[in-house]
């Protein structure tokens, strides 16, 4: 009978390392140890570039707290962020809805929220999914590096927290409340979808102030408006006309962002009332990369999650029990529900995310013949995640799709498209899987991701800062959507609050050019 062997050399197949963990339980030598593993892989073998991290463990009301407060680590205090959080703290407790396990922030360095009730392997997620996966998604995509300052977004947050109290102090509650109220209303659409001219320096900004005040003084002077501007003679209302085209072109009208035409030029508001606009726009436009990368970055941090959990696991540092949480949780996190099922809400962005991210390293090192017609570029050339840092850094949603959705995966996912004309009783199917439908299909999905098609095309078009002070606006109609008519009116006063004179929205068919409407609101005494 032969003896069992004795040699000391593993069979490769058997792991040698031993577990970081074993059980729900963890202490912070653990959480050291986890990150320690994770970011070996991350950055070490997948070559990620990463912010230097911060991992704060918090409380369930902790985490309640600060994602019901634009989910940022200082923020001054208003009352929809109290209102928010009894909502969703009512909700919890009922077991009407799950926390989430975590938050990360896009600074420099990477502030990363995990809850202390979340398990040992549920933390190693986290490290994976935010710590290294968003990280890497904030630091290296265009969108962020365009408009928004990692660096200095935490010291912003500091001041503006500190503003707003010394203005409540100053000024009152009721006052201050009242401004960010109004400039809350018109967040999305105190944003510039445009890149323009680099940050504006201390001293000149002070004499853009100092020019303001000026211009100020200047139009509200009325021996001024009774001058004569030229010997030629013109008619009352040929002059109104070509004074407001002159102060339009002064003004940089038309302006797509509110907040900024407001605070600049408002006739009625106080210098620290235009601080607080600044504070509010400049948060809402540190957000907007955010809103149009929403499935990208989760997708980017699913599959760097999923790729550092696998290889944890190949190496022994995780066990089999381990592993069996986790794809649980993988799986509840990229379920997509069918249409007719009571959860479903639309398209999971972690779904559709992670979904392309392996169709594309599929792509990348198995490729079929359809993905070699439809992918010519990448297809069979290997280096999958050289390939999935290319797309993360230059793409965000609407681009990524129209790029990179596949046949496969819109029959994976059973896509097909639908036109629904208000005035006929049937919905048309208007696309199926064929070569046509496929790209009209991906066509009509990318739109849907589009942040400039979703949000209300509105800009400012007229203001007359020397004579009856109106404010004129113009909302272009898409599809013969108009806006909702109480809410747009709710807006309107808000927008007249800020302004402090007669505000009027026109919307007209953005083909035709036909009123459709129009709306006038005047401020509150």
């Amino acid at each position: 009978m032969n003896e069992p062997s004795t040699s000391s050399v593993p069979s490769p197949n058997i792991k040698t390392a031993k577990p970081l963990f074993d059980g729900a339980e963890w202490t912070f030598d653990v959480l050291k140890a986890i990150y320690d593993a994770v970011e070996e892989i991350g950055v070490g073998e997948m070559d990620l570039d990463i912010y230097p991290n911060q991992i704060e463990v918090i409380t369930a009301e902790q985490m309640l707290d600060a994602y019901t407060s634009t989910g940022m680590p200082l923020m001054y205090r208003h009352w929809s962020f109290g209102k928010q959080f009894a909502f969703e703290e009512t909700n919890y407790k009922r077991g009407m809805r799950s926390l989430a396990y975590e938050l990360v922030i896009n600074s420099n360095p990477c502030i990363n929220y995990v809850m202390e009730e979340n398990s040992a392997t549920m933390q190693t997620l986290v490290f994976a999914h935010a710590a290294f996966g968003h990280n890497h998604f904030f630091k290296n995509n265009y969108l962020f590096k365009q408009w928004t300052n990692a660096d200095a977004i935490l010291d912003y947050l500091s001041f503006a927290k500190d503003y707003v109290s010394k203005c409540e102090e100053r000024y009152g509650l009721d006052e201050v409340e009242q401004v960010l109220d109004s400039a809350h209303a018109i967040m999305r659409q105190g944003i510039s979808r445009h890149p323009k001219r680099g940050r504006m320096k201390a001293k000149d900004r002070k004499k853009r102030q100092q020019e303001r005040k000026e211009y100020e003084q200047k139009s509200y002077s009325d021996l001024w408006r009774t001058l004569p501007t030229s010997p030629v003679e013109h008619t009352e209302d040929d002059a109104l006309d070509v004074k407001s085209i002159e102060e339009g072109k002064a003004l940089g009208l038309p302006e797509e962002n509110l907040l900024y035409f407001l605070e600049k030029y408002s006739p009625s508001l106080e210098d620290w009332q235009r601080e607080l606009l600044r504070i509010v726009r400049v948060i809402s436009q540190y957000f907007y990369p955010q809103r149009q990368t929403k499935m990208m970055n989760e997708g980017c941090a699913t599959f760097v999650h999923y790729q550092i959990m696998n290889r944890l696991y190949g190496k022994g540092l995780l066990n089999e029990g381990t592993m069996m949480e986790f794809l649980h949780m993988h799986s509840s996190v990229i379920m997509q529900p069918n249409f007719n099922d009571r959860r479903f809400s639309g398209i999971n962005p972690y779904a559709l995310g992670f979904a392309m991210m392996q169709d594309i390293e599929r792509i990348a090192d198995t490729p079929t013949k359809e993905d070699e017609e439809w992918f010519p570029a990448i297809a069979g050339q290997g280096n999958a995640l050289d390939i999935l840092k290319s797309t993360w850094a230059d793409f965000r949603d609407e681009s990524f799709i129209l790029q990179y959705l596949s046949p496969k995966v819109m029959r994976d996912f059973r896509l097909f498209r639908l036109h629904d004309n208000t005035n006929e009783p049937i919905v048309e199917v208007k696309n199926i899987h064929d070569e046509r439908g496929y790209r009209e299909v991906r066509h009509g999905l990318a739109a849907q991701y589009d942040v400039s098609r979703l949000d209300p095309d509105l800009k400012i078009t007229d203001a007359d800062l020397s004579g009856t002070r109106r404010l004129a606006l113009i909302h272009k109609v898409r599809n013969g959507v108009l806006l909702s008519k109480k809410h747009c009116e709710l807006t309107l006063q808000h927008i007249a609050q800020l302004w402090g004179y007669r505000v009027k929205l026109s919307e007209v068919d953005e083909e035709t050019g036909k009123s459709l409407r129009e709306l006038e609101a005047l401020p509150l005494p």
